[in-house]
């Protein structure tokens, strides 16, 4: 649904071509390259500065936003639908991940000069209309899933394997047991045995 007063919420930014290069004769086939490779980040701020902790101290410091890097999937695919001009202009790259422990492959841009930073407000122009019947559905079948505690039994359905929560199952199914028992009976129970 379209909103009658647009209203801003932070910043975006985004790559856009460089003046030079958009005066230029090839300016279309690096925009079509710019559109599957683009990032956008946002922010609160214009400035895009995130909390850096220095020394015991903390400074800030501009967040870093680069082009997208294609993994050897995402270069394969057919959805991204790269020609093999726009392939010439990645290079592969080898790098070793520390908390995976394993070489990685990716394709970098090898000219990412082309391309420039722009900062815009984020304006928000639609809003998501909200179905109140169907809303109180799902949460009808939230809450029946958590109650019953079927987590477990859907994600072996869909997955073929659950993860093993016997612990929290049992710790449940023990720890009502008791709760349901009356203050009053459970001391009269401690009294009989003396």
């Amino acid at each position: 649904m379209e909103l009658e007063k647009p209203y801003q919420k932070g910043w975006k930014r985004y790559f856009v071509l460089r003046e030079d290069v958009r005066a230029s004769t090839l300016a279309e086939f690096y925009n079509n390259l710019l559109a599957k490779i683009n990032t956008v980040e946002y922010h609160y701020d214009k400035t895009f500065k995130k909390k850096k902790r220095r020394k015991g101290r903390y400074g800030y410091e501009i967040r870093k936003q680069n082009l997208r890097e294609l993994s050897p999937y995402s270069w394969n695919c057919s959805r991204l639908n790269l020609s093999e001009q726009e392939k010439a202009c990645f290079t592969q790259v080898e790098t070793f991940d520390i908390k995976t422990r394993r070489q990685e492959i990716k394709y970098v841009i090898t000219e990412p000069w082309r391309y420039v930073l722009k900062i815009a407000p984020h304006m928000i122009t639609h809003k998501k209309m909200i179905d109140s019947d169907i809303e109180r559905e799902l949460d009808d079948i939230a809450r029946y899933i958590r109650n019953y505690d079927l987590a477990p039994r859907i994600d072996r359905l869909i997955r073929g394997r659950g993860y093993s929560y016997a612990w929290h199952t049992s710790l449940i199914k023990y720890g009502a047991r008791t709760k349901r028992i009356p203050q009053f009976q459970i001391a009269d129970d401690y009294i009989d045995l003396y």
